[in-house]
């Protein structure tokens, strides 16, 4: 059962006026609608039920003098006409310093079988909106561990970059060396809509040794409701604009930023909204927007907010409305190719369509001159491949495809790494320089 009060029980909460509780009129498909109870959006309520259990739900609207909610979780065994509570801060979630260490849900409850977290900080879900000018520009390069991305996609600290590829090419494996390989005060895991037992090893690798104590998950799998989904989503970005108030370099890891978006598509979709794009409403992709704007560098603490986010191509389509909105507005991106990754080369990142915009301005010139050359070389490889694969092509008909030809085994082992692996910024822009300067690359 909810009990915010638990979670801060020195801080003022909702006063609902004369009428104290409301009464279940209506449950379609977990949409109930509640009357007798006039709440603002986003407040928490409690049901209460004959049987002893409990229910939670979440106020998403209003229509014709009645109060709709959702269930944060299953509908079964709701019973018409019970009584629904309020309880907690309307807009307000959890956040803090005793959330490091620990794996919670939605709500900010523990999942990893830890003692209750109790807390007096307190952040408005919807973020503390700042003007255009209160961001500080990407200035400083930021380190993610992994040799390709640190050398041919180069990020910056405060950046928002996206890993788009379908399924089952990598992307959860990259974000592991990312998260191992990164250099942050913070780190802020996110698991929104993945397989329970991909949350459960994530934590079991993540939330330990020393790491632990600089770290926080947030993980609400698959078959939960999607506003308890879209909630965890919410709870990790305030989770990092908290810490980043604070001064704190933070790293905010989303996996994924697609089921974000389908879990606001149902809430959207369930209110009456119609689905536009691919069966999109407006709203679900304009609340992508909203998660992903809410990160960068703050120039009044000087903290900042790195955030990657993991897009899932439906069908490895690269124009789904999810992955064309997250492309538009983050600040670069990395493609995960199937092809590559079929070739057993991991990550399997496809260099030519991966590029990262603030690279200009965190990486010197030598280093940009490089990555340029590099770029060039595995794109006349990719363009050229099946000629050569088929024996079409003649040796010395182009100078271009031939130092690509000669030097395609020292790339693949450059652009490979183990999972286990971690490579510095700066042995990656080294070790690109040697790549190119080997006497094998004429």
């Amino acid at each position: 059962m909810l009990n915010l009060a638990a979670l801060a029980p020195d801080v003022p909460f909702l006063t609902p006026g004369p009428v104290s509780f409301g009464f279940v009129a209506a449950c379609d498909n977990g949409l109930l609608e509640v009357t007798g109870l006039s709440l603002p959006i986003g407040s928490l309520c409690r049901i209460e039920q004959d049987h002893g259990q409990d229910m939670a739900a979440e106020v998403i609207g209003f229509r014709n003098g009645r109060t709709l909610m959702m269930m944060l979780g299953d509908s079964a065994l709701l019973c018409p006409g019970s009584r629904v509570y309020p309880e907690g801060r309307p807009g307000m979630v959890p956040v803090g310093e005793a959330f490091l260490g620990r794996a919670v849900d939605g709500e900010g409850l523990p999942i990893d079988g830890g003692p209750l977290i109790r807390t007096r900080e307190y952040w408005p879900s919807g973020g503390r909106r700042s003007g255009a000018l209160e961001r500080s520009p990407v200035m400083q390069p930021f380190d993610c561990g992994v040799r390709a991305i640190n050398a041919l996609a180069t990020m910056g600290q405060g950046q928002r970059i996206g890993i788009m590829a379908g399924s089952g090419v990598g992307k959860s494996v990259l974000i592991d060396m990312i998260a191992h390989g990164a250099d942050a005060d913070i780190v802020i895991f996110a698991l929104i809509g993945e397989r329970a037992r991909e949350v459960s090893g994530f934590v079991q690798r993540h939330m330990d040794g020393e790491r632990r104590q600089r770290s926080i998950t947030v993980a609400v799998p698959a078959d939960h409701a999607p506003n308890l989904r879209l909630r965890a989503a919410q709870l990790a970005v305030c989770q990092a604009e908290y810490f980043r108030a604070q001064g704190k370099s933070v790293l905010l890891i989303m996996d994924s930023l697609t089921r974000v978006a389908h879990a606001a598509r149902e809430i959207g979709l369930l209110l009456g909204e119609p689905g536009s794009a691919r069966g999109y409403p407006p709203s679900a992709l304009a609340t992508i927007n909203r998660l992903v704007e809410r990160a960068g560098n703050s120039a009044a603490s000087g903290g900042s907010v790195t955030g990657i986010y993991t897009v899932l191509a439906d069908g490895d389509d690269e124009n789904d409305p999810v992955v064309d909105t997250a492309r538009a507005i983050l600040d670069g991106h990395i493609v995960l190719s199937r092809a590559i990754a079929q070739r057993g080369q991991y990550p399997a990142i496809d260099v030519g369509a991966s590029l990262s915009r603030v690279m200009s301005d965190v990486a010197s010139r030598d280093h940009r001159a490089d990555a340029t050359v590099l770029r060039a070389l595995c794109a006349s490889y990719e363009a050229n491949r099946d000629l050569v694969l088929m024996g079409a092509y003649r040796a010395g008909a182009d100078a271009q495809i031939d130092r690509a030809m000669a030097m395609q085994s020292a790339i693949r082992d450059f652009l490979a790494q183990a999972v286990d692996d971690r490579c510095t910024l700066g042995d990656s822009v080294a070790g690109l320089h040697a790549l190119l300067a080997a006497p094998s690359a004429p």
